[in-house]
């Protein structure tokens, strides 16, 4: 059985000045630590009303006093700093942002980490935001879909034609391109069954971003887990896809070795938990010496 890579969520949180970028780039370079994933809002209002869909209170305390580093600015520092990590965003809100814009960075970000980019992508959650910048919130789900089908329009058509609702060019190119087509993954973020399908037919991948306890088993979050693969695995037989193409990473609290094997039994890919402070950032690991061991 092959166990799932060790990722680190929220990075861009919480090491977020220079000094302590470095310090945890070299702490999981040399623990093995596969993969750190950027977050993203814009603007954060000063009172929430939108509700945060991954709690049951709805409710999110102080998010307008997190800092929240813009992700390519910060994955590009990581990038330039380590020589093995993935850098991938666990999501950037892509409705928010322009495709063209995207497919450039993302490509560029490919090229200059030798091929370490993973773009996870969402709808997001937050509807003032996207008001704030003038994005229509419930066609949110639509500019998703075409963002992604530009986005791959340009990394793989030259030169590359778009008509669509949200984005329209003819004939144009976007250069650097990724070596190849799908050497970007992209990841489909997100809790519901529209995000699952999402990922079974646009995607590379699928992040499920739960709070694993150390018992998958208890119910909550496992079992909202097993409902998205099953949607994944229903959806690629609709259109003639293999469901072993689509990589699937999990945010977790923590777990034991046997919770984690659970997930390996799954078919889980990736695990990735909460990014802790430099101070503790080794203790923390310590506690998947047996998982980074075995991919080392």
């Amino acid at each position: 059985m092959t166990l799932p890579q060790l990722g680190l969520m929220f990075a861009s949180t919480i090491w977020n000045t220079p000094d302590d970028i470095r310090s945890a780039v070299e702490i999981c370079e040399e623990s093995g630590v596969e993969s750190v994933w950027a977050v993203e809002h814009v603007l954060t209002p000063m009172e929430l009303k939108s509700p945060y869909p991954y709690n049951e209170s709805g409710e999110m305390p102080g998010l307008k006093d997190v800092v929240l580093c813009d992700p390519m600015v910060w994955l590009s520092f990581v990038a330039a700093i380590s020589t093995r990590l993935q850098l991938a965003t666990g999501i950037l809100i892509l409705p928010q942002r322009h495709a063209a814009y995207v497919a450039k960075e993302w490509s560029t970000l490919d090229r200059l980490s030798n091929g370490r980019a993973i773009l996870g992508v969402g709808v997001g959650w937050l509807e003032e935001e996207m008001e704030a910048v003038d994005v229509s919130f419930s066609r949110r789900g639509a500019r998703m879909d075409e963002s992604i089908d530009a986005i791959r329009s340009l990394w793989t058509d030259w030169p590359s034609s778009v008509n669509g609702s949200f984005f329209n060019w003819n004939e144009m190119v976007s250069n650097p391109q990724p070596p190849t087509p799908r050497s970007i993954p992209i990841v489909v973020g997100g809790h519901s069954a529209a995000a699952a399908r999402r990922a079974a037919r646009r995607g590379d991948g699928y992040f499920f971003p739960g709070s694993l306890s150390a018992e998958i088993n208890s119910g909550g979050d496992a079992a909202a887990l097993a409902k998205m693969l099953d949607v994944i695995k229903q959806e690629c037989e609709e259109i003639g896809r293999d469901p072993a193409e689509i990589e699937i990473t999990v945010g977790a609290s923590g777990g034991t070795q046997e919770s984690i094997e659970e997930l390996a039994a799954l078919g889980v890919h990736r695990v990735v938990i909460g990014a802790p402070v430099v101070d503790k950032l080794e203790r923390r690991l310590s506690n998947f010496e047996w998982l980074l061991s075995a991919n080392s």
